[in-house]
């Protein structure tokens, strides 16, 4: 499979097209059925984070999503231009949850909090921080090494 990269404006409606994108992707590469909902909700998140991210800190800059299968391995990024991710704290309680943000006029929780929630929900997650912003690297085995029926 080639690799597929999605350019995304920071709207909150479009995460649901790239969960999209990402599942038929993922399908179509041959990610066991069971880890679809997970791919479905840790890309959500990771989305929805970079978005939120970028309607504060990068309104014109796009969102941007890669999906490549790697070696029998589903490889999802999601990169973002805000402000680099702090780690996760193992208690949620630890502040992030009491700080709320707000985007366009709504409360949001902390960006750090979609990162624990993608970290429950993938087993191979890196999380890799700079001063341009994050990137979010998610990775699955395939079960038919990308051999999918057409």
């Amino acid at each position: 499979m080639a690799l597929v990269e999605l350019s995304l404006s920071p709207l909150a409606a479009h995460v649901r097209t790239a969960r999209l994108v990402v599942v038929a992707v993922a399908r179509r590469a041959g990610l066991d059925d069971g880890r679809v909902d997970e791919l479905r909700f840790a890309v959500g998140e990771a989305c929805s984070r970079a978005v939120g991210l970028h309607a504060m800190h990068a309104p014109d800059t796009p969102v941007v999503i890669t999906v490549d299968d790697v070696r029998g391995t589903l490889v999802v990024t999601v990169t973002d231009k805000g402000p680099a991710a702090g780690p996760a704290p193992e208690d949620l309680s630890q502040g992030l949850l009491e700080t709320g943000l707000e985007v366009g006029g709504l409360e949001v929780a902390h960006p750090d909090v979609a990162l624990a929630v993608v970290s429950g929900l993938v087993d191979d997650v890196d999380v890799v921080a700079s001063e341009s912003g994050t990137i979010v690297t998610m990775r699955w085995p395939l079960t038919n090494n990308g051999a999918a029926a057409t």
